[in-house]
Order: C-alpha cells, then sequence, then structure tokens
C-alpha cells in the first residue's frame, strides 16, 4: 500500500482536535487545522457545517452531541483510494462504534472501548464522481456517467468522502485520512449489488467491503440497470476508465437482462446475454484485470414442499458455461442464496428481505451481510488471490446454516426511504 498524499485529522470525542489537510492537484487547499486552544493553523468547532468553500465539516445536518447519536463527517478530495485511519474512544465514557462510508458502505462494526480506552482501525474508501475522461475529437461518447433522477445527490457520486460514524455510543478521538494506491475491486450490476443508499434496503455489495479492509471496493452497480444500459449509459466507460492491472472485475447481471418486457435491454440466455458477459470479461482482460463472474441470487418464491423455484429460467446456467468457456473464476451466488432461503424456510426467510419481507428480490441489512459471507466464502473457494485480503475474522460461511437473523444487529443508518429500488 502505498501512500499518495495525505489528508490528515485528529478529533475529539464531541468535535475535532485538530487537521492537516493536503491533496495532489493544484486546486485543493493545502493547510493544517486545529481543533484546540494550543493547535497551530486554523480552528475549528463542532458547529462548522461542510461546506464547499471550506472543504470539510460536519454533514447532513448532523455532529458530535454526546447522546449515542450518529453523525456524519465529509470531506473534499479527489477521485481515488483512501485509507482511513480511526481512533475511538473517550477518556470518562465507554464507546461502541459503526462506521459506513459514502452510500452506506459497511466498514467497521462494534469496535467497542472502555472509558480511558482507545482503539484505532484501519480501511480502505474508494472515492468516485460521476465524471467520465471525455471522447477524442469526432469520437463517440460522453463525459459523464448518465444517472438517473433517484441517483443525482447520492453521496457514492459526489466529490467529497463522506463517513457515517455510528453505533449505540459512537465516539471518534481522531482520523486520518491518505490516499493509497491498492488493489480495487470494481461491482458491476443491479439493484442486488448497489450501495442501497436508504433504509431498510441493502445490497451484498455495500456489505463486501467490511470483509476485505485492506483493498478497495469500487461499487458501479445500480438499481434497475443491464449490460446493455450498463454500456449506453457511460458506466462500463467510467469503470474502464479507472480499472487497471491487479483489480478485480465483479459481473453479476441478470435480474433486469432476463425481463422480455424491456425489448431495449432484453437478452437471450444462451446467445446475447453470454456474448455480453464476454464483452465485459475482454475488458476486464484487456486491461490486466481479473474478471469474476457471480451468478444472480434467486428470488425468494417457494413451491409447495418447501423448496426455492428457479425464477431465473436460463441464465444462471449460462453464466457457468461462460467461466468455463472463458476460463473464469465463478461465484455461484444462485445456488448459495437457495441453500440460503431454504435453511430459514417459508416461515424466517422474509426476516432477510427488504420492505417488511414483502420484497421477494432485495434484501434488508441481515439478507445482504449473509449474502456478502456468501460471496466472500466463494472468493476463498474460488482460490482468488483477493482471498489473501479477507478479514482475519472470517471463519468462512456455509449458507446452509447462516447466522440466525434474531441473533443479527448492525445499527441503522439515519437515511430512510420507502421508494422501491428501479426494475422491481
Amino acid at each position: 500500500m502505498r501512500p499518495i498524499a495525505p489528508f490528515i485529522f485528529a478529533l475529539g470525542t464531541l468535535g475535532i482536535s485538530s487537521l492537516v489537510f493536503g491533496a495532489d492537484t493544484a486546486t485543493a487547499n493545502h493547510g493544517k487545522f486545529s481543533f484546540t486552544s494550543s493547535g497551530e493553523g486554523t480552528k475549528v468547532s463542532p458547529s462548522d457545517n461542510f461546506t464547499i468553500e471550506r472543504g470539510y465539516g460536519f454533514d447532513l445536518g448532523t455532529a458530535p452531541s454526546g447522546d449515542g447519536k450518529s453523525f456524519f463527517f465529509s470531506l473534499a478530495i479527489p477521485e481515488g483510494n483512501y485509507r482511513v485511519r480511526v481512533t475511538f474512544g473517550d477518556q470518562t465514557t465507554a464507546s461502541s462504534n459503526t462506521v459506513k462510508a459514502e452510500s452506506r458502505q459497511l466498514m467497521l462494526e462494534r469496535v467497542e472501548t472502555k472509558a480511558g480506552e482507545f482503539v484505532t482501525r484501519d480501511f480502505i474508501v474508494n472515492v468516485r464522481n460521476s465524471q467520465v475522461p471525455p471522447p477524442e475529437k469526432n469520437a463517440p461518447g460522453g463525459s459523464a456517467v448518465a444517472l438517473n433522477d433517484r441517483e443525482k445527490g447520492m453521496l457514492r457520486w459526489d466529490d467529497k468522502l463522506t463517513l457515517e460514524f455510528n453505533g449505540n455510543a459512537p465516539k471518534v478521538a481522531a482520523l486520518e485520512v491518505e490516499r493509497v494506491e491498492v488493489p480495487t475491486v470494481f461491482l458491476t450490476g443491479d439493484s442486488t449489488v448497489t450501495d442501497q443508499g436508504y433504509e431498510p434496503g441493502a445490497s451484498w455489495g455495500q456489505m463486501l467491503p467490511r470483509f476485505l479492509p485492506g483493498v478497495a471496493v469500487a461499487n458501479h452497480a445500480e438499481s434497475g440497470e443491464t449490460m446493455k444500459s450498463f454500456i449506453s449509459g457511460l458506466r462500463l466507460a467510467k469503470v474502464v476508465s479507472q480499472i487497471k492491472a491487479g483489480d478485480y472485475w465483479f459481473i453479476q447481471f441478470g435480474h433486469n437482462d432476463e425481463k422480455k418486457n424491456w425489448p431495449q435491454t432484453y437478452v437471450e440466455a444462451r446467445t446475447t446475454y453470454k456474448a455480453y458477459l464476454k464483452v465485459f470479461i475482454a475488458e476486464a482482460r484487456q486491461r490486466g484485470a481479473i474478471p469474476v463472474l457471480v451468478t444472480s441470487m434467486q428470488r425468494r418464491v417457494f413451491d409447495a414442499v418447501g423448496k426455492i423455484r428457479n425464477t431465473h429460467g436460463d441464465y444462471p446456467e449460462a453464466v457457468r458455461e461462460v467461466a468455463v468457456e472463458e476460463k473464469v473464476a465463478l461465484i455461484d451466488l444462485e445456488r448459495m442464496s437457495v441453500a440460503f432461503y431454504e435453511a430459514l424456510g417459508p416461515q424466517k426467510s422474509p426476516l432477510a428481505f427488504s420492505a417488511g419481507g414483502t420484497d421477494i428480490t432485495h434484501h434488508n441489512n441481515y439478507g445482504a451481510y449473509e449474502l456478502a459471507k456468501c460471496v466472500v466464502q466463494g472468493i476463498r473457494d474460488a482460490g482468488l488471490p483477493l482471498a489473501k485480503s479477507i478479514s482475519g475474522d472470517f471463519a468462512g460461511f456455509d449458507p446452509a446454516h447462516p447466522d440466525a437473523p434474531e441473533t443479527f444487529a448492525l445499527p441503522a443508518s439515519p437515511l430512510r426511504s420507502n421508494i422501491a429500488p428501479r426494475g422491481y
């Protein structure tokens, strides 16, 4: 891991203590900021909200208050991967901390300290905006991803890093942000992969960073997307403008590609679907990246004897065929999801899904977390070098024996919406 440019902060338990800010662009603000009476540099208080002019501050109408409520801190920084080092703790009270980044990507969970104890943890965040390098003169293309109306203003597409400090009693004592070069795992797919920006929805892609602390996870998936729309909307152009040798490209499409009632983007399973998968694989290999195919998880549709029905037709098998034909690593999330849902059964499996279980496709935090563990197990089973980056506390996962939903506890983010994902 090679640092590029430092962004160093030290925050007091109820505010910030000192800050050193720098960047590798000519327009960035270089300087040192202090949050103690004796420190050097510009004085900053917890009442300083984030503004573009200031370039940092507490965000989304929140600030540390000492009452156990979550708060957001944002920093305007260029696109790239950043190592974030957080020191948790307080001199007089205990703390319990969970950290999410950007659009609710889970980074750390249940970091606890006793009164007077301080603990430091690191994680990697990918920061990006919607800009794409413009095409050459007279060449086709565009200069920005075609964001849909629901994406505009989302934290994952803006020009800043936003951290959500959550938990039963979040206490942040210090924060350091440093730009680094690390392997990046690019995720492409639909609503079942994307970083869902609002509770109660969640997808496995936004839980994955918690299990891969030494690499960056760049989740480019979006609700309603297909392989065709991913190309036409310049999402693929965005990925290929950033992916490099040694990175990974996870490809999970199918939920929307299989819809015949979407004639503009429908692809037939054994012909065009396979051909488009091979296009994505070729784009990854052309840049020295490692493609990984992921079969789409099933929908929660049980038959009369408690078995999950296949609602994806030939599409999962087509992915398996392409994996063999192209000699690509495969994570068979379809089969693992079947084992997961059937283990819970028709009565308990709704506890893994969004909208109080009435949604049979999209997941809540628990379902997304368990499916992320399936993907992590798939990384290990596939023998990918990425397995070396799996967090040390991951002991392996058998989807036929999932964690009990009653014992799962992840602090909910304050951002909520009852609007169904696109493509639902």
